[in-house]
Formats: C-alpha cells, structure tokens, sequence
C-alpha cells in the first residue's frame, strides 16, 4: 500500500518535472505517462525531400505559419516510404516515388530543444510522378524554394542545417548518408 503511494508521488514528481522543463502543460505531461507502457522508445518523424529544378519542396505550416518539409509522425501499419508518399499527397496533393534514404537523425543532437517525447527524424528523398499542388487541412501553402531563398522554417520539423544538407544531396546524389 504504502510503495503504490510513494509510486504515484514520485509519478506526480517527475510529471512536475518534466512540465517544467518541456514547458508543457502538466495535464498534457500526465496523460502522456498514463498513455505510455512498456519499455519507452523514440517517435519517428519522416520528412520527404522533393526537389524539381533545383527546388525544394516545402508546405507552409497552419499550425504555426512556417514552413517544412513535407512529412509527420511514422504510422503504424506503413513503411517509411509509404509514410512519405501519404504526407506528400495529403499536404500537397503531389505523388511521389523513387525513394532514396538521406539521413537520419537525432533531433536531440540537432534540433536541442525540451521535448517531451525523444524523435527520430528520418528524411527520405522523391520524385514528384503525378498529381497536382493544393494545400489542406495542414497547409496554407505550398511551394518550392531555391537554397539561397529559403523561407521562414518551422525549426521544430526541420533546421536551416538539416535543410542544407538535403542541398548537398541534391548537387551529390552519391553523397555519403547521414546516420547518427
């Protein structure tokens, strides 16, 4: 009895805690403890990299007015590549194929801000087959942006540095891929 007690104080501790650090609402710190089971491992984000003449492929965020590349949280149930073919046709109605793994990353070591959940950003590089431009639910805009225009970036989906990179892949396809 007394052990469930000091479990749930040490719980609402490090609830506290981590609301304070991730500055997070603490019912939204504590729904996602309650939610978790099982050994804790990262989330899996996938950003499509779609260049056409020398452009980068981005959508302007609704959420907060950015701009990143196209892509979300990993699906249960798909692959990485269909992950990236769905996002890139629901947030810009183009299709996508000829998939190519780029990099995978950190976001810790690349994107170091408080988070409650630990990230893998996974960034898979297309070609656009089909489709045409339209925004959704998601985007206000889409639109493709040479390496020395680049918008104002959504720093939480992607940095000026990671962006950078997928230039790098585009001039040297066979550039060597980037895994930490």
């Amino acid at each position: 009895m007394y052990d469930i007690e000091r479990f749930q104080q040490l719980r609402d501790i490090s609830i506290s805690m981590m609301s304070h650090y991730t500055k997070t609402d603490w019912e939204i710190v504590e729904k996602l403890f309650a939610s978790e089971t099982g050994y804790q491992t990262p989330k899996v984000d996938i950003r499509a990299v779609v260049f056409q003449n020398e452009k980068l492929l981005f959508v302007k965020e609704k959420s907060d007015g950015k701009w990143a590349l196209p892509g979300g949280w990993a699906d249960v149930g798909y692959t990485p590549t269909e992950v990236a073919a769905k996002e890139v046709f629901e947030e810009t109605g183009y299709e996508v194929d000829h998939f190519k793994l780029l990099a995978i990353f950190d976001k810790e070591k690349h994107q170091p801000s408080p988070s409650a959940t630990h990230v893998y950003k996974i960034f898979i590089g297309c070609e656009i087959i089909g489709g045409e431009k339209k925004t959704s639910i998601e985007t206000e805009e889409v639109e493709f942006f040479g390496e020395n225009e680049l918008p104002n970036l959504s720093i939480a989906r992607n940095t000026e540095d990671q962006i950078k990179e997928m230039f790098a892949y585009m001039k040297d396809p066979q550039k060597e891929k980037l895994i930490d």
